[in-house]
């Protein structure tokens, strides 16, 4: 296997640069043992102005065989004789890619101690496959490679120049031309792709695959527009693994989206163990007034937004009259979770059919959550910044319109009667407000009216006469008009006899 790697330069800005880059001195011919062969780089051409690397790879083929290389799952996508009979001492895969991680593992990095400032110089590169197996022919190496700022040279080489009506074969000669790239965004690049090209790997591909392709990926392969093929192909299209790669390449995606780390948004659970929450009372009898609500407006498909560890999808499971409950979250590590919790591996066809969890982001709309019956927001709004409040607003009662909405809410009033909490804190760290039963009603009044909803207000817990309950729900129901003023009579004081009534009710 061989491959080159080309920059041009000037006297102020030499091409030899490339030797401080790759960490491989360009007067000098290294050799390095592997388990599968022995990588070779040189240095062709060391000028000023033009300096070109190369690999060469010396592939045992014999020793890849004895040490059960290339069969079964991961290894090589042909049959039995294909262990003797390959290409793998001559084209490009992932052999080659493995080669490159560890011959050139502090380029990969970026890191450059003798000068720090070089690997993050964009430079001329060239860089030259003579040999490349491209399952998808040279249309698919232009539809990875092009997106990444590659200017792209992909000649399939015939099947016999002899024969030019036998076609071509599944291999190419690549050429990647670049002006804009680093060294270590190039060699990310061929580290991933070559073996997504091949489409197999000469090795197992266990979960430890993952972390690889996102620290290679990362920077560009969220927002790849191959993505799912790249990670589908990378992992041997074992499906449990770029399940996983796609779920936290889309919490990184969503992490970018938000300028914010994946940590501040991936917090529905604490770090410290992924242990189930205990139910307090109040959570019981929070999830039983919601309960209660989505049976009086006759919901039977539901969405649970900023589900969390699932606790209210599996209390509304059990209820035959729910005959879809959708768990959202923005957390990944809260819906797998979430997931066990529900036993959704061992779970009857019948069951499993009433029930999904999938990732979004309430600060987004998201198509999935239109034609529901109702949607319920339980202790969600209160993690939200007060300026993305009327994101979710719109997400949840412009966009997705739910025919009945259920929001609850710590009221901070209540706060005085935790005799374990101290004074002026809120309930929770990641609580970025707490708001009254004054502020809460004032917010929901205008969300309704804003959008074509009426909305009624029911304590849940314990109703202190100072203070009011521990949490408060709103009820919006689409359509239904707001009592006017003439109705609320007194107002405020109409108001607390219709949060009585409810609550007998």
């Amino acid at each position: 296997m061989f491959l080159t790697i080309t920059t041009t330069g000037t006297p102020e800005r030499p091409a030899t640069d490339l030797g401080f880059l790759l960490h491989k001195h360009p007067e000098k011919s290294q050799a390095f043992s592997t388990s599968y062969g022995k990588a070779h780089v040189l240095y062709p051409e060391a000028e000023t102005e033009r300096c070109t690397a190369a690999l060469l790879l010396e592939v045992d083929a014999v020793a890849l065989v004895r040490q059960g290389k290339g069969k079964g799952r991961g290894g090589a996508p042909d049959a039995a004789l294909a262990q003797y009979v390959n290409d793998r001492p001559y084209a490009a895969s992932s052999l080659l890619a493995v080669a490159l991680s560890s011959v050139f593992s502090s380029a990969m990095r970026g890191v450059c101690n003798a000068r720090p400032g070089l690997p993050a110089q964009a430079r001329p590169l060239r860089i030259e496959v003579p040999s490349l197996p491209a399952r998808g022919g040279a249309a698919l190496v232009q539809r990875l490679f092009e997106p990444l700022g590659w200017a792209v040279t992909a000649e399939p080489v015939p099947l016999d120049v002899r024969f030019p009506e036998w076609g071509d074969s599944r291999y190419v000669r690549l050429v990647l031309e670049s002006e804009a790239l680093t060294l270590a965004e190039a060699l990310r690049h061929l580290y991933v792709l070559l073996p997504v090209l091949d489409d197999a790997k000469h090795y197992w591909v266990a979960s430890d695959e993952v972390d690889k392709l996102l620290r290679a990926g990362e920077g560009w392969l969220p927002d790849h527009p191959e993505q799912k093929v790249i990670t589908s192909r990378y992992l041997s299209r074992r499906w449990s693994l770029t399940r996983e790669a796609m779920e936290r390449l889309e919490l990184v995606r969503l992490a970018e989206a938000d300028d914010s780390e994946v940590e501040d948004i991936d917090n529905a659970v604490e770090a410290e163990g992924e242990t189930e929450e205990k139910p307090t009372p109040l959570a019981v009898q929070r999830r039983d007034a919601i309960i209660t609500a989505l049976k009086a407006s006759g919901a039977a498909r539901v969405l649970d937004l900023g589900c969390g560890q699932g606790q209210l999808v599996q209390a509304l499971l059990k209820d035959p009259a729910f005959t879809e409950i959708v768990g959202v979250d923005v957390s990944m590590r809260a819906l797998t979770i979430a997931g066990r919790r529900l036993k959704l591996d061992r779970m009857g066809e019948r069951q499993a059919s009433r029930v999904k969890l999938f990732q979004s982001s309430l600060a987004y709309t998201d198509n999935r959550l239109k034609g529901y019956d109702a949607a319920v927001l339980s202790e969600v709004i209160e993690h939200l910044d007060l300026p993305r409040l009327p994101a979710l607003e719109y997400a949840v009662f412009g966009a997705a319109r739910p025919r009945t909405v259920l929001v609850t809410t710590p009221n901070v009033e209540y706060n005085v009667r935790w005799e374990s909490l101290p004074a002026g804190h809120v309930r929770h760290g990641d609580h970025r407000f707490e708001w009254t039963r004054e502020e809460f009603r004032a917010w929901a009044e205008a969300v309704a009216e804003r959008h074509g909803y009426g909305v009624e207000f029911v304590p849940v817990g314990p109703d202190d006469p100072e203070v009011g309950p521990p949490t408060q729900m709103a009820v919006f129901e689409m359509g239904k008009a707001e009592m006017s003023t003439a109705e609320t009579g007194a107002g405020a004081e109409k108001n607390d006899v219709n949060v009585k009534e409810a609550k007998v009710a």
